[in-house]
């Protein structure tokens, strides 16, 4: 469900989600705690992350640090 908003490797194209790919490891992770508990407010990512289990955030937050990007000038 991620890769809706987020990109299939985490690099989104909708203007109001952000890229996920290489971000830190834990601040990833507590950005999802943060939905699950909601400490931290939207309306979809609230839905999204309640039933993430601990192990899930982690291999997410994981995942998605491992994705290297490059960026480029334009030509």
């Amino acid at each position: 469900s991620c890769a809706v908003c987020h990109g299939p490797l985490g690099v989104s194209s909708a203007p109001d989600a952000p890229s996920l790919a290489g971000q830190p490891e834990l601040y990833l992770a507590a950005q999802l705690r943060a939905y699950r508990s909601g400490a931290r407010r939207h309306e979809v990512m609230n839905v999204i992350a309640k039933p993430l289990t601990d192990d899930e955030i982690a291999s997410l937050a994981r995942w998605y640090n491992s994705i290297r990007i490059e960026a480029r000038a334009p030509n």
